[in-house]
C-alpha cells in the first residue's frame, strides 16, 4: 500500500520540514471501564457529540461499552465510515476526566505541532479520501481505518510560531466564511419550514378555499366516489372471477396434470372509513376520512412491503435483470444509478412485492419513516426489498401525485412516527400503514392541490437548488483555504522562527536524555534494592 505524501520535498517552503503523522500518533491507549469507576462523572467525545462542538457530561453508568483516556490538546481523529475525517481537539470543558470513544484515533499533544493546526489538517479532502479509500470492514458504515494508516501520511511541519500564525489567519478567514454558511443554512431550514406549511394547508383545505367555492356544484363527493370505487372493484373482481373459473376449466380439460389456479380474492374494505378524527385537524365539510385501503387498486397486492430474510439474499443480485428498489433509490429519487437486480426465475417467485411504473413507493424506516416518491413511467417494473413499501391507488379515481405530497407531509409523518414499531430498528408494517387516516377531497380538487403544490415546489426547489450551489462554493473555499495553508502559501514566512527540523531534532535530544535519565534511575534503585536485600 502506497502512503500519502502531501506535500513535495521541492515544494516545501523554507523552515520546514517533512515528518510523518507517527510522530504523533499515541502507540497504546489507556482504557476506561465504565463498570469498574461506577457513579463518576465523566467528559466525553463521542463521535455524534463531535456535530455539537461540546462533549457529553454524564454518569460511566450511562456509558454502554469501554473508552479511552484522552487529555485535553490531544487531536482525534474518527477512523469509522461515514465520518472518516472528523477531527476534534480535546478542550476543557469540565472538571471531570476525560474520555473518548475507540472509534477516534488519537493523536498525543506534543511540542513540535499547535493542536488547532493538526485538527484543521486531519479535515482535507486529501486526507479524507485517502482514508476512504484504504478503510476495510464488511462494507458501508462498518468500514474503518486501522490506526496504523496515519502513520503513512507525509506533511510539511512548518516551524511552530509560523504554525501559530496559520492557525490565526485560518480561523479569522474560517469566521467569515461561518458567518456565510450559517445563514444559507438558515434559509435552507427555512425553505423546508415554508414546504411544510404549504402542505398543511393543502391537506386543510385551506389552498383550494376560493377554488372549491367556485366549483361547489361541478364536485362529485367522496362519498360518491367511495361507490363507485366499490363498484368498480366488485365488477373487476367478478372479471377475475370469470378467468379463474375458465382457466380451472382448461386445467380439468389437460387432466389436472398441473397445480390448480388460484381463486381470486375480493378485497375486504371498510364500507365507511373507520377513522377517529378527534387528533386530526379540520376539514372541509365535502371531504372524507379515509385510510389507504379505500384508495387501494382493484389489483392484487396493491399495498404491500418488500420480501423477508432468506426470500431475497445478497447472493441473489445480478448485474442485470430485474432491477432492485432499495431505500436510496427513494430518498435521492434515483432510479437509474448504482443499481442492483435479480434474475427472471427470482422475480417470478417475488412477483407479489413487484412494483409497476407509477405506484407510489414508501420507506418503512427513518425518523419518522415515510418518504414517499412516484415509480417513474418509463422504468421497468421492480421489485421492493426489505425496508420499503408499495401503494398503488385506483387510477380512475384517484390523483397519486396528491398522496405522495401528503404522505411527505407532517399530517401523514407525524401518524406513521407514532405507529413505527422495532428494537433494534423501527420500521411500519403494512397493517399498521393501513391505519394511517387520508383527507380525501374530490378527485377534481386533488389535481388542483397536486397542481398547486407542484407550481409552489418548483420555485422553492430552485431556490434550495440555489443555497446548495453557495454552500458548495463556501466548501471549496474552505478547502482552498487549506490547501494554501498546508502548503506555506497563506501566511509569509519569517526568517527568524526556529526551523522545524531544529524544533524536532531538538525534542528528540530531551526525549532521549529523559529517557537515559530514566534508565539511569531505575538501574541505581535496583543495585540499591540489591544493596540492601545483601
Amino acid at each position: 500500500m502506497e502512503g500519502l505524501d502531501l506535500i513535495s520535498e521541492q515544494e516545501l517552503p523554507k523552515g520546514w520540514t517533512k515528518c510523518s503523522l507517527a510522530n504523533f500518533r499515541r502507540r497504546k491507549s489507556v482504557s476506561f471501564n465504565p463498570a469498574k469507576n461506577l457513579n463518576e462523572t465523566v467528559e466525553l467525545y463521542s463521535i455524534p457529540s463531535h456535530e455539537t462542538g461540546k462533549p457529553e457530561i454524564l454518569e460511566s453508568c450511562e456509558l454502554g461499552s469501554s473508552k479511552q483516556f484522552v487529555d485535553s490538546r490531544d487531536v482525534l481523529i474518527s477512523k469509522i465510515n461515514p465520518r472518516l475525517n472528523r477531527a476534534w481537539v480535546v478542550g476543557d470543558f469540565s472538571k471531570h476526566r476525560k474520555i473518548a470513544s475507540t472509534e477516534w484515533i488519537v493523536f498525543e499533544n506534543s511540542e513540535a505541532i499547535s493542536p488547532l493546526f493538526l485538527g484543521h489538517l486531519l479535515t482535507i479532502y486529501r486526507i479524507r479520501d485517502f482514508l476512504s479509500h484504504n478503510a476495510s470492514g464488511v462494507g458501508g458504515s462498518l468500514t474503518r481505518v486501522k490506526p496504523a494508516l496515519m502513520d503513512s501520511i507525509e506533511i510539511g511541519l512548518p516551524p511552530l510560531h509560523e504554525q501559530k500564525r496559520i492557525v490565526a489567519k485560518i480561523e479569522e478567514l474560517f469566521s467569515e466564511l461561518d458567518n456565510g454558511i450559517a445563514s444559507l443554512k438558515t434559509a435552507r431550514e427555512q425553505l423546508k419550514v415554508y414546504r411544510q406549511a404549504v402542505l398543511k394547508h393543502a391537506f386543510e383545505g385551506k389552498l383550494t378555499a376560493k377554488w372549491r367555492e367556485e366549483n361547489a356544484d361541478k364536485l362529485e363527493t367522496p362519498d360518491q366516489l367511495l361507490a363507485r370505487i366499490q363498484q368498480e372493484r366488485e365488477a373487476r373482481y367478478q372479471q377475475q372471477l370469470d378467468d379463474w373459473k375458465a382457466a380451472v376449466k382448461a386445467w380439468e380439460d389437460k387432466g389436472k396434470e398441473e397445480k390448480k389456479p388460484g381463486k381470486p380474492r375480493l378485497q375486504k374494505v371498510p364500507t365507511f372509513p373507520f377513522v377517529t378524527s378527534s387528533e386530526l385537524p379540520a376539514i372541509p365539510e365535502i371531504w372524507e376520512w379515509v385510510h389507504p385501503e379505500h384508495l387501494s387498486s382493484a389489483t392484487p397486492h396493491s399495498i404491500g412491503i418488500g420480501p423477508f430474510g432468506s426470500n431475497l439474499k445478497v447472493s441473489d443480485y445480478k448485474k442485470a435483470g430485474m432491477p432492485l428498489i432499495f431505500v436510496r433509490n427513494i430518498t435521492r429519487k434515483n432510479y437509474t444509478d448504482d443499481l442492483k437486480y435479480i434474475d427472471i426465475e427470482k422475480s417470478a417467485e417475488l412477483y407479489a412485492h413487484q412494483v409497476k411504473p407509477l405506484d407510489l413507493i414508501i420507506t418503512k424506516m427513518g425518523d419518522p419513516p415515510g418518504d414517499c416518491d412516484i415509480y417513474p413511467r418509463a422504468r421497468p417494473v421492480a421489485v421492493l426489498t426489505a425496508d420499503c413499501l408499495k401503494f398503488r391507488v385506483f387510477d380512475e379515481y384517484v390523483d397519486r401525485h396528491f398522496y405522495k405530497h401528503c404522505i411527505n407531509s407532517n399530517l401523514v409523518k407525524k401518524q406513521l412516527g407514532l405507529i413505527t414499531k422495532g428494537v433494534a430498528q423501527k420500521k411500519i408494517s403494512v397493517d399498521r400503514f393501513k391505519t394511517i387516516a387520508l383527507p380525501f377531497p374530490p378527485l377534481q380538487e386533488q389535481k388542483q392541490i397536486s397542481s398547486k403544490i407542484e407550481k409552489i415546489f418548483e420555485e422553492v426547489e430552485r431556490r434550495e437548488f440555489d443555497v446548495d450551489v453557495q454552500l458548495n462554493k463556501a466548501e471549496t473555499l474552505r478547502q482552498s483555504i487549506l490547501k494554501k495553508a498546508f502548503s506555506g502559501k497563506l501566511v509569509p514566512q519569517d526568517p527568524t522562527d526556529e526551523p522545524a527540523s531544529e524544533l524536532l531534532a531538538r525534542i528528540r535530544a530531551d526525549k532521549t536524555a529523559a529517557n537515559g535519565l530514566s534508565r539511569s534511575a531505575a538501574k541505581q534503585g535496583r543495585k540499591s534494592v540489591s544493596k540492601a536485600c545483601r
